[in-house]
């Protein structure tokens, strides 16, 4: 998959999944913009000083405002991949409704406005989205015990159906991702005794992102993948 000179942004791009994009991605010739919620996850990443990454201090994605400056000063942009986001696990009679409000903004409407910033920004050349849901956005029952995070995931998963059809006149595909739990270093964590070898590992799934997201995707568009591993 030959990237060279195209340039591409990666929301959550500092993160785990995020972090495996970026690399695979600089190693197919692309050119990777990188928007950091502060100075302290931009420090965290470990690709913030290879030359072919842009790294820009962006802040909440939620704000339309903030969108618009991440995407504004980005010239013939071929794709975007959407990865931020956030999870939150809780009983619905438990949950405030403050994080389900979070939820939504954090993994749907950030989706939605770099979306649109990504089309404003293709202004009819083509181009590839990618989005990231999760296993939760098409098996709704796995969702329950985190009945916020999986309905923010399902809006993912058909927000990504409904533009993929709406943009296909302009040349670009969109597609997204359904991740079941990977493999990192926090999962890990969180969940100790879990059968590590069963989850998908960040390298595989951020190689199926990248094909999406890639001219050599000619046909793909409106699919939610499902990259499960064993799980």
């Amino acid at each position: 998959m030959d990237f060279r000179d195209r340039h591409v942004v990666i929301t959550g791009g500092a993160g785990a999944l995020g972090t495996a994009v970026v690399l695979a991605l600089v190693e197919a010739g692309a050119i990777c913009h990188v928007p950091c919620f502060n100075e302290a996850e931009a420090q965290r990443f470990s690709l913030r000083d290879h030359k072919q990454v842009k790294v820009v201090i962006a802040g909440n994605l939620a704000d339309e405002t903030t969108v618009a400056r991440v995407y504004s000063g980005i010239t013939s942009l071929w794709a975007s991949i959407q990865i931020a986001g956030g999870f939150a696990a809780g009983l619905l009679a438990q949950t405030p409704v403050a994080t389900i409000h979070q939820q939504i903004e954090m993994n749907l409407i950030s989706c939605m406005l770099c979306c649109r910033a990504a089309v404003q920004a293709m202004a009819g050349n083509g181009g590839r989205i990618v989005n990231v849901a999760a296993r939760p956005a098409l098996e709704w029952r796995t969702g329950a015990g985190m009945t916020a995070y999986a309905t923010s995931k399902a809006g993912v998963a058909a927000f990504t159906a409904a533009l993929a059809e709406e943009v296909v006149k302009d040349g670009i595909l969109v597609n997204a991702v359904a991740p079941s739990t990977m493999d990192t270093q926090a999962n890990r964590n969180a969940m100790p005794k879990a059968d590590f070898a069963l989850w998908p590992k960040v390298e595989e799934v951020a190689a199926t992102i990248v094909f999406l997201a890639s001219p050599d995707n000619r046909v793909t568009r409106g699919g939610i993948v499902p990259v499960y591993g064993k799980t």
